[in-house]
């Protein structure tokens, strides 16, 4: 499956403005043949910490991914603020939507507490992997990327780990290497998504989108500006290097 990356800034707090104008990145993320396209966090508002800036949950970001996705026949995920029925805090939730109405919908297990999202997101309880084709695809966010166990605990049953942030471009360093390492330590692909741009609230985004190998090579990689990465991801390539390196069978609990 070729999977492409949509790096891409965002207007801050304006639904309608974000989703008009990725629906031409979408198209050209799909030109290239992507079947799935990858935004990023937040990718509706900008990660904002406003009262109020959630929506509810399958709400206009969701319906516009799974718009987006009926439309070109592929899968479009990225992550939005949305508020369920039994917390009047938004979530920070990954929805992947699939070309047949299908949607997924992962929840942020780690809220940033650096900066106080803990006060105003709700944390997910359950990781999430899905099928995607002949791909096995756990989803995450941002900050998840710092807890590498989440990953190891999954990693049997994947083959390409997503990841959606708004990653700061003072800690660009740390987002490459940990994406690096994630790919490097569980034998699979990563796809990180990064904005780019400055935030309403002044944080700078660097980008550094970037697909990346089972062996942690680097297949496709993006600087600071708007741009689409595309790479193919192959289940077999992620068997093939799990069979001639076998590190995961030696994990102790």
């Amino acid at each position: 499956m070729r999977v492409a990356v949509v790096q891409h800034d965002i207007v801050w707090e304006d639904r309608a403005a974000n989703h008009a104008r990725l629906a031409g990145l979408v198209d050209r993320a799909v030109g290239a043949g992507g079947e799935l396209v990858l935004l990023s966090e937040t990718f509706s508002t900008g990660f904002s910490m406003r009262h109020g800036i959630g929506e509810p949950e399958g709400g206009s970001s969701a319906q516009w991914l799974a718009e987006q996705a009926a439309r070109h026949g592929v899968w479009v995920g990225g992550s939005s603020a949305e508020v369920a029925a039994d917390d009047p805090r938004p979530a920070n939730s990954f929805v992947l939507a699939g070309p047949d109405g299908t949607v997924h919908r992962y929840r942020k297990l780690h809220p940033f507490t650096h900066t106080g999202e803990h006060e105003y997101f709700r944390a997910g309880t359950t990781p999430v992997t899905v099928q995607v084709g002949d791909l096995r695809v756990s989803l995450f966010v941002c900050y998840d990327l710092r807890f590498a166990d989440e990953f190891w605990a999954l990693a049997p049953d994947t083959d390409v780990y997503l990841v959606p942030a708004n990653w700061p471009a003072a800690r660009r360093l740390h987002w490459q290497t940990l994406l690096q390492a994630r790919a490097i330590e569980n034998q699979a692909y990563v796809v990180g998504c990064n904005r780019v741009g400055t935030a309403g609230d002044g944080t700078e985004h660097a980008g550094d989108s970037r697909i990346i190998s089972p062996l942690g090579e680097l297949l496709a990689t993006a600087a600071g500006g708007e741009t689409v990465l595309v790479a193919d991801v192959d289940p077999a390539e992620v068997a093939r290097v799990r069979e001639r390196f076998r590190f995961l069978q030696d994990r102790r609990p």
